[in-house]
Protein backbone atom coordinates (compact mmCIF):
# COMPACT_ATOMS: atom_id res chain seq x y z
CA UNK A 1 0.00 0.00 0.00
CA UNK A 2 2.97 2.30 1.27
CA UNK A 3 4.57 1.24 -2.41
CA UNK A 4 1.19 2.52 -4.29
CA UNK A 5 0.68 5.54 -2.79
CA UNK A 6 4.45 6.64 -3.40
CA UNK A 7 3.98 5.68 -7.43
CA UNK A 8 1.08 7.64 -7.38
CA UNK A 9 2.48 10.97 -5.54
CA UNK A 10 5.22 10.50 -7.77
CA UNK A 11 3.32 9.98 -10.85
CA UNK A 12 0.96 13.00 -9.94
CA UNK A 13 4.37 15.20 -9.26
CA UNK A 14 6.00 14.46 -12.73
CA UNK A 15 2.96 15.23 -14.57
CA UNK A 16 2.49 18.51 -12.55
CA UNK A 17 6.09 19.40 -13.67
CA UNK A 18 5.48 18.05 -17.08
CA UNK A 19 2.47 21.01 -17.46
CA UNK A 20 4.58 23.61 -15.97
CA UNK A 21 7.64 23.18 -17.77
CA UNK A 22 5.35 22.72 -21.50
CA UNK A 23 4.34 26.35 -20.06
CA UNK A 24 7.68 27.47 -18.92
CA UNK A 25 9.31 27.00 -22.50
CA UNK A 26 6.08 27.48 -24.84
CA UNK A 27 4.35 30.21 -22.56
CA UNK A 28 0.80 30.97 -22.16
CA UNK A 29 -1.13 27.82 -23.94
CA UNK A 30 -4.64 26.45 -24.57
CA UNK A 31 -5.40 23.04 -22.25
CA UNK A 32 -5.51 21.21 -25.96
CA UNK A 33 -2.13 22.52 -26.77
CA UNK A 34 -0.53 21.78 -22.85
CA UNK A 35 -1.91 17.96 -23.62
CA UNK A 36 0.11 17.83 -26.89
CA UNK A 37 2.95 19.51 -25.82
CA UNK A 38 2.86 17.03 -22.65
CA UNK A 39 1.70 13.90 -24.02
CA UNK A 40 -0.64 13.72 -21.39
CA UNK A 41 -4.34 13.09 -21.58
CA UNK A 42 -7.28 16.15 -21.54
CA UNK A 43 -8.97 14.85 -18.56
CA UNK A 44 -5.46 14.83 -16.56
CA UNK A 45 -4.41 18.32 -18.57
CA UNK A 46 -7.61 20.17 -17.00
CA UNK A 47 -7.19 18.08 -13.62
CA UNK A 48 -3.82 19.57 -13.18
CA UNK A 49 -4.54 23.04 -14.66
CA UNK A 50 -7.53 23.27 -12.29
CA UNK A 51 -5.20 22.20 -9.32
CA UNK A 52 -2.65 24.78 -10.13
CA UNK A 53 -4.76 27.71 -10.51
CA UNK A 54 -6.81 26.82 -6.66
CA UNK A 55 -2.55 26.89 -6.26
CA UNK A 56 -2.39 30.35 -6.82
CA UNK A 57 0.00 29.41 -9.54
CA UNK A 58 -2.03 29.66 -12.53
CA UNK A 59 -4.72 31.45 -14.51
CA UNK A 60 -6.84 31.83 -17.30
CA UNK A 61 -5.91 34.60 -19.32
CA UNK A 62 -9.57 36.33 -21.13
CA UNK A 63 -10.70 34.99 -24.17
CA UNK A 64 -9.84 36.97 -26.97
CA UNK A 65 -12.94 38.13 -29.40
CA UNK A 66 -13.39 35.81 -32.32
CA UNK A 67 -12.49 37.56 -36.01
CA UNK A 68 -14.66 35.98 -37.74
CA UNK A 69 -12.06 33.78 -39.56
CA UNK A 70 -12.68 30.87 -37.56
CA UNK A 71 -15.43 28.81 -36.22
CA UNK A 72 -16.89 28.22 -32.10
CA UNK A 73 -15.87 30.07 -29.46
CA UNK A 74 -11.74 30.96 -29.01
CA UNK A 75 -9.47 28.13 -27.07
CA UNK A 76 -9.04 29.91 -23.23
CA UNK A 77 -4.94 29.80 -22.50
CA UNK A 78 -3.31 29.46 -19.25
CA UNK A 79 -0.22 30.91 -17.94
CA UNK A 80 1.44 31.97 -14.88
CA UNK A 81 0.20 33.81 -11.44
CA UNK A 82 3.05 36.74 -11.94
CA UNK A 83 3.19 37.52 -8.29
CA UNK A 84 2.95 33.99 -7.11
CA UNK A 85 6.90 33.76 -6.19
CA UNK A 86 9.75 35.90 -7.35
CA UNK A 87 13.51 35.35 -7.44
CA UNK A 88 16.52 37.64 -7.25
CA UNK A 89 19.26 36.84 -9.35
CA UNK A 90 23.08 38.50 -9.48
CA UNK A 91 25.56 38.60 -11.89
CA UNK A 92 28.64 39.20 -10.62
CA UNK A 93 31.71 39.75 -12.65
CA UNK A 94 35.23 42.01 -12.42
CA UNK A 95 33.87 45.06 -13.18
CA UNK A 96 30.58 44.94 -12.00
CA UNK A 97 27.55 43.15 -9.75
CA UNK A 98 23.78 43.43 -10.88
CA UNK A 99 20.75 42.29 -8.95
CA UNK A 100 17.25 42.03 -10.74
CA UNK A 101 13.97 40.80 -9.42
CA UNK A 102 12.21 38.54 -11.36
CA UNK A 103 8.59 37.26 -10.86
CA UNK A 104 7.14 33.98 -11.35
CA UNK A 105 5.86 34.39 -15.07
CA UNK A 106 9.49 35.27 -15.82
CA UNK A 107 9.24 39.09 -16.09
CA UNK A 108 11.57 41.61 -15.07
CA UNK A 109 10.36 43.86 -12.17
CA UNK A 110 13.26 45.64 -11.00
CA UNK A 111 17.19 45.91 -11.30
CA UNK A 112 19.64 47.74 -9.14
CA UNK A 113 23.61 48.36 -10.06
CA UNK A 114 26.97 48.41 -8.84
CA UNK A 115 30.61 48.97 -9.61
CA UNK A 116 33.02 46.76 -8.38
CA UNK A 117 36.36 46.52 -8.75
CA UNK A 118 39.93 45.16 -7.13
CA UNK A 119 39.20 46.71 -3.81
CA UNK A 120 35.70 46.23 -3.12
CA UNK A 121 35.72 43.06 -1.36
CA UNK A 122 38.60 43.72 1.34
CA UNK A 123 36.38 46.76 2.05
CA UNK A 124 33.16 44.98 2.46
CA UNK A 125 32.71 41.11 1.96
CA UNK A 126 30.69 39.44 -0.33
CA UNK A 127 27.84 38.59 2.47
CA UNK A 128 27.59 41.88 3.38
CA UNK A 129 27.50 43.63 0.19
CA UNK A 130 24.75 41.14 -1.01
CA UNK A 131 22.84 41.15 1.87
CA UNK A 132 22.55 45.04 1.10
CA UNK A 133 21.96 45.30 -2.16
CA UNK A 134 19.34 42.78 -1.14
CA UNK A 135 17.35 45.07 1.25
CA UNK A 136 17.87 48.26 -1.15
CA UNK A 137 15.51 45.69 -3.73
CA UNK A 138 13.04 44.81 -0.92
CA UNK A 139 12.91 48.55 0.29
CA UNK A 140 11.96 48.81 -2.91
CA UNK A 141 9.54 46.36 -3.53
CA UNK A 142 7.97 45.21 -0.28
CA UNK A 143 5.24 43.17 -1.86
CA UNK A 144 7.61 40.74 -3.62
CA UNK A 145 9.38 40.10 -0.36
CA UNK A 146 7.33 37.30 1.41
CA UNK A 147 6.83 35.45 -2.17
CA UNK A 148 11.04 35.47 -2.71
CA UNK A 149 11.71 32.25 -3.02
CA UNK A 150 15.03 31.62 -4.83
CA UNK A 151 18.50 33.78 -4.97
CA UNK A 152 20.54 32.59 -7.53
CA UNK A 153 24.01 33.93 -8.06
CA UNK A 154 26.44 34.41 -11.53
CA UNK A 155 29.99 33.70 -10.71
CA UNK A 156 33.31 33.58 -13.03
CA UNK A 157 35.73 30.94 -12.10
CA UNK A 158 35.65 27.33 -10.78
CA UNK A 159 32.76 26.07 -8.49
CA UNK A 160 33.60 22.84 -6.31
CA UNK A 161 32.11 19.19 -7.61
CA UNK A 162 28.71 20.69 -5.65
CA UNK A 163 28.67 23.66 -6.41
CA UNK A 164 28.29 24.89 -3.39
CA UNK A 165 31.88 27.11 -3.23
CA UNK A 166 33.78 29.48 -5.37
CA UNK A 167 37.03 27.41 -5.09
CA UNK A 168 38.77 30.25 -7.28
CA UNK A 169 37.92 33.57 -9.35
CA UNK A 170 39.21 36.42 -10.91
CA UNK A 171 37.22 38.69 -9.05
CA UNK A 172 39.81 39.19 -5.70
CA UNK A 173 38.60 37.97 -2.99
CA UNK A 174 35.74 36.54 -3.81
CA UNK A 175 36.64 32.77 -4.09
CA UNK A 176 37.22 30.38 -0.59
CA UNK A 177 34.58 32.40 0.87
CA UNK A 178 31.21 31.33 2.22
CA UNK A 179 29.15 33.51 1.01
CA UNK A 180 26.29 31.42 -0.60
CA UNK A 181 25.99 29.95 3.06
CA UNK A 182 25.78 33.08 4.47
CA UNK A 183 23.29 35.08 2.93
CA UNK A 184 21.11 31.69 2.74
CA UNK A 185 21.16 31.67 6.68
CA UNK A 186 20.97 35.75 6.92
CA UNK A 187 18.07 35.44 4.54
CA UNK A 188 16.03 32.28 5.05
CA UNK A 189 16.12 31.55 1.51
CA UNK A 190 17.83 28.47 -0.70
CA UNK A 191 20.82 30.15 -2.09
CA UNK A 192 22.71 28.73 -5.76
CA UNK A 193 25.84 29.48 -7.56
CA UNK A 194 26.21 29.26 -11.51
CA UNK A 195 28.64 29.23 -13.88
CA UNK A 196 28.48 31.80 -15.87
CA UNK A 197 30.14 30.14 -18.91
CA UNK A 198 27.53 27.64 -18.41
CA UNK A 199 24.37 29.86 -18.32
CA UNK A 200 26.11 31.59 -21.63
CA UNK A 201 24.57 28.40 -23.21
CA UNK A 202 21.75 28.09 -21.10
CA UNK A 203 20.54 31.56 -22.35
CA UNK A 204 21.83 31.42 -25.76
CA UNK A 205 18.95 27.99 -26.62
CA UNK A 206 16.33 30.70 -25.27
CA UNK A 207 17.15 33.47 -26.88
CA UNK A 208 17.70 31.99 -30.11
CA UNK A 209 15.04 29.47 -30.86
CA UNK A 210 16.81 28.35 -34.05
CA UNK A 211 19.64 27.24 -31.84
CA UNK A 212 17.32 25.55 -29.26
CA UNK A 213 18.12 22.27 -30.47
CA UNK A 214 21.77 22.71 -32.09
CA UNK A 215 25.55 22.37 -30.89
CA UNK A 216 26.68 25.46 -29.95
CA UNK A 217 29.46 26.55 -28.79
CA UNK A 218 29.43 30.11 -26.77
CA UNK A 219 32.92 31.80 -25.86
CA UNK A 220 33.03 34.47 -23.74
CA UNK A 221 36.02 36.86 -24.62
CA UNK A 222 36.77 40.25 -22.27
CA UNK A 223 37.92 40.66 -19.01
CA UNK A 224 38.11 36.33 -18.82
CA UNK A 225 37.83 34.27 -21.69
CA UNK A 226 35.21 31.78 -20.88
CA UNK A 227 33.08 28.98 -22.77
CA UNK A 228 29.79 27.13 -22.55
CA UNK A 229 28.41 24.47 -24.54
CA UNK A 230 25.55 22.51 -25.58
CA UNK A 231 25.14 19.33 -27.90
CA UNK A 232 22.23 19.52 -29.95
CA UNK A 233 20.15 21.11 -27.22
CA UNK A 234 21.79 19.73 -23.94
CA UNK A 235 23.80 21.69 -22.03
CA UNK A 236 27.57 19.59 -21.65
CA UNK A 237 29.43 19.58 -18.52
CA UNK A 238 29.84 17.90 -14.72
CA UNK A 239 27.35 20.19 -13.54
CA UNK A 240 27.44 23.30 -12.61
CA UNK A 241 30.33 23.43 -10.83
CA UNK A 242 31.93 21.76 -13.76
CA UNK A 243 30.86 23.07 -17.75
CA UNK A 244 34.40 23.82 -19.36
CA UNK A 245 37.80 25.94 -18.34
CA UNK A 246 38.50 27.01 -21.99
CA UNK A 247 40.12 30.01 -21.12
CA UNK A 248 42.53 28.25 -19.11
CA UNK A 249 43.30 25.40 -21.48
CA UNK A 250 47.06 25.65 -22.33
CA UNK A 251 47.67 27.17 -25.23
CA UNK A 252 51.86 28.26 -25.42
CA UNK A 253 53.43 26.36 -22.29
CA UNK A 254 55.07 28.51 -20.22
CA UNK A 255 53.81 31.00 -22.29
CA UNK A 256 51.83 34.72 -21.02
CA UNK A 257 51.34 34.58 -17.13
CA UNK A 258 47.72 34.27 -16.75
CA UNK A 259 45.38 35.91 -13.96
CA UNK A 260 44.77 32.58 -13.01
CA UNK A 261 48.88 32.51 -11.90
CA UNK A 262 49.70 29.36 -14.47
CA UNK A 263 51.54 30.28 -17.62
CA UNK A 264 50.39 30.26 -20.88
CA UNK A 265 46.34 29.88 -20.69
CA UNK A 266 44.32 31.07 -23.96
CA UNK A 267 42.98 33.98 -21.27
CA UNK A 268 46.38 34.74 -21.60
CA UNK A 269 46.46 35.88 -25.13
CA UNK A 270 42.97 36.78 -25.51
CA UNK A 271 41.38 37.96 -22.60
CA UNK A 272 41.52 42.07 -22.62
CA UNK A 273 44.69 42.57 -20.09
CA UNK A 274 46.01 40.22 -22.71
CA UNK A 275 45.79 42.13 -25.53
CA UNK A 276 46.68 45.09 -23.78
CA UNK A 277 49.97 43.78 -22.36
CA UNK A 278 50.96 42.54 -25.83
CA UNK A 279 49.78 46.12 -27.43
CA UNK A 280 52.12 47.82 -25.82
CA UNK A 281 55.19 45.12 -25.55
CA UNK A 282 54.89 44.63 -21.75
CA UNK A 283 56.74 41.28 -20.65
CA UNK A 284 54.49 37.93 -20.47
CA UNK A 285 55.72 37.72 -17.15
CA UNK A 286 54.66 40.79 -16.08
CA UNK A 287 51.20 40.56 -13.86
CA UNK A 288 48.38 41.10 -15.33
CA UNK A 289 46.25 44.24 -15.13
CA UNK A 290 43.36 43.49 -12.32
CA UNK A 291 40.99 45.66 -14.27
CA UNK A 292 40.89 47.11 -17.41
CA UNK A 293 38.59 50.10 -18.32
CA UNK A 294 36.25 49.06 -21.35
CA UNK A 295 37.14 52.70 -23.16
CA UNK A 296 40.63 51.64 -22.83
CA UNK A 297 40.02 48.11 -24.72
CA UNK A 298 37.45 50.42 -27.32
CA UNK A 299 40.60 52.40 -28.36
CA UNK A 300 43.21 49.23 -28.70
CA UNK A 301 40.22 48.04 -30.98
CA UNK A 302 40.34 51.52 -32.98
CA UNK A 303 44.02 51.56 -32.74
CA UNK A 304 44.26 48.19 -34.95
CA UNK A 305 41.78 48.80 -37.46
CA UNK A 306 42.97 52.38 -38.12
CA UNK A 307 46.60 49.45 -38.87
CA UNK A 308 48.58 50.06 -35.56
CA UNK A 309 50.94 47.26 -36.08
CA UNK A 310 51.19 46.84 -32.32
CA UNK A 311 47.38 46.81 -31.53
CA UNK A 312 46.27 44.45 -34.48
CA UNK A 313 49.34 42.00 -33.12
CA UNK A 314 47.74 41.88 -30.38
CA UNK A 315 44.78 40.82 -31.57
CA UNK A 316 46.15 38.64 -34.14
CA UNK A 317 47.56 36.53 -31.04
CA UNK A 318 44.35 36.63 -29.35
CA UNK A 319 42.63 35.04 -32.43
CA UNK A 320 45.42 32.57 -32.70
CA UNK A 321 44.85 31.46 -28.97
CA UNK A 322 41.01 31.42 -29.51
CA UNK A 323 41.08 29.13 -32.82
CA UNK A 324 43.73 26.81 -31.76
CA UNK A 325 41.65 26.14 -28.86
CA UNK A 326 38.56 25.69 -30.83
CA UNK A 327 40.75 23.72 -33.31
CA UNK A 328 41.37 21.11 -29.96
CA UNK A 329 37.43 21.57 -29.01
CA UNK A 330 36.77 20.03 -32.48
CA UNK A 331 38.63 17.23 -32.16
CA UNK A 332 35.82 15.62 -29.37
CA UNK A 333 33.52 17.81 -30.18
CA UNK A 334 32.25 19.72 -33.12
CA UNK A 335 29.38 22.49 -33.06
CA UNK A 336 27.08 23.53 -35.59
CA UNK A 337 27.64 26.93 -34.76
CA UNK A 338 30.48 28.89 -32.53
CA UNK A 339 28.91 32.63 -30.86
CA UNK A 340 31.73 34.78 -29.89
CA UNK A 341 30.13 37.11 -27.15
CA UNK A 342 30.91 39.67 -24.74
CA UNK A 343 33.30 42.60 -25.66
CA UNK A 344 35.58 40.77 -27.68
CA UNK A 345 32.91 40.22 -30.21
CA UNK A 346 33.36 43.60 -31.13
CA UNK A 347 36.74 42.61 -32.10
CA UNK A 348 35.97 39.17 -33.66
CA UNK A 349 36.94 40.97 -37.40
CA UNK A 350 40.24 41.51 -35.89
CA UNK A 351 40.64 38.42 -34.62
CA UNK A 352 38.69 35.97 -37.50
CA UNK A 353 41.47 35.31 -39.59
CA UNK A 354 44.17 34.00 -37.59
CA UNK A 355 40.73 32.18 -35.69
CA UNK A 356 40.16 30.40 -38.98
CA UNK A 357 43.46 29.52 -40.13
CA UNK A 358 43.91 27.94 -36.41
CA UNK A 359 40.16 25.41 -37.35
CA UNK A 360 41.92 25.04 -40.62
CA UNK A 361 44.41 23.47 -39.43
CA UNK A 362 42.55 21.16 -37.69
CA UNK A 363 42.24 17.16 -39.30
CA UNK A 364 37.56 18.03 -38.16
CA UNK A 365 38.16 21.82 -39.59
CA UNK A 366 39.39 19.93 -43.30
CA UNK A 367 37.19 17.72 -43.57
CA UNK A 368 33.88 19.02 -42.03
CA UNK A 369 34.86 23.04 -43.06
CA UNK A 370 34.99 25.37 -40.62
CA UNK A 371 32.13 26.19 -38.21
CA UNK A 372 29.54 29.24 -38.61
CA UNK A 373 31.04 31.76 -36.51
CA UNK A 374 28.88 34.99 -35.35
CA UNK A 375 29.22 37.69 -33.29
CA UNK A 376 26.51 38.37 -30.14
CA UNK A 377 27.81 42.12 -28.43
CA UNK A 378 25.80 41.71 -25.40
CA UNK A 379 26.73 39.02 -23.36
CA UNK A 380 24.70 39.97 -20.27
CA UNK A 381 21.33 39.30 -22.11
CA UNK A 382 22.57 35.39 -22.43
CA UNK A 383 23.87 34.69 -18.94
CA UNK A 384 20.52 36.96 -17.36
CA UNK A 385 18.35 34.42 -19.19
CA UNK A 386 19.91 31.85 -18.60
CA UNK A 387 19.87 32.53 -15.32
CA UNK A 388 16.25 33.65 -14.45
CA UNK A 389 15.01 30.12 -17.25
CA UNK A 390 17.02 27.50 -14.47
CA UNK A 391 16.05 29.58 -11.74
CA UNK A 392 12.34 29.47 -12.35
CA UNK A 393 13.07 25.70 -13.47
CA UNK A 394 14.06 24.94 -10.01
CA UNK A 395 11.12 26.37 -8.36
CA UNK A 396 8.80 25.03 -10.62
CA UNK A 397 10.22 21.14 -10.37
CA UNK A 398 11.85 21.24 -6.75
CA UNK A 399 8.84 23.58 -4.85
CA UNK A 400 5.33 23.91 -6.60
CA UNK A 401 5.57 20.38 -8.55
CA UNK A 402 5.36 18.32 -5.41
CA UNK A 403 2.13 20.35 -3.82
CA UNK A 404 0.06 18.15 -2.76
CA UNK A 405 -3.60 19.02 -3.79
CA UNK A 406 -5.56 22.22 -1.74
CA UNK A 407 -1.96 23.20 -0.62
CA UNK A 408 -1.44 26.82 -1.51
CA UNK A 409 1.80 28.40 -2.73
CA UNK A 410 2.94 29.92 0.33
CA UNK A 411 5.73 31.80 1.46
CA UNK A 412 9.30 31.35 0.75
CA UNK A 413 10.01 28.16 2.59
Amino acid sequence: MTRTVSDSDSVRRQNRGLVLGALRVNGAQSRTALASLTGLSHASITAITQDLMAQGLMRELPAEKPDGRSRGRPAVLVDFVRTAAYAALFEIDVNRLRLSLVDYGGVLVDRVESDIGPTTFAATSPTQLLTERLAVLASRNPASAPRLRRIAISVQGILDREGCRLKWSPIARLADTPFAAELAEETGIPVTLHKRGRLLAEGVRWLDPDLHEASVATVFVGSTVGMGVTFKGQILGRDDGGATEFGHMNHAPNGALCRCGMRGCIEAYAADYGVLRTAYSVPESAAPAPAVPAEQYRALMQRAEAGDRAAAHAFNLAGRAIGYGLSRMLAIYDPSHILIVGPGAQALELMRSEINQALGNSLVGKINGNPSIVAHRDEREPVFRGLMMKTLDNIDQSEFARLASGERAGKAA
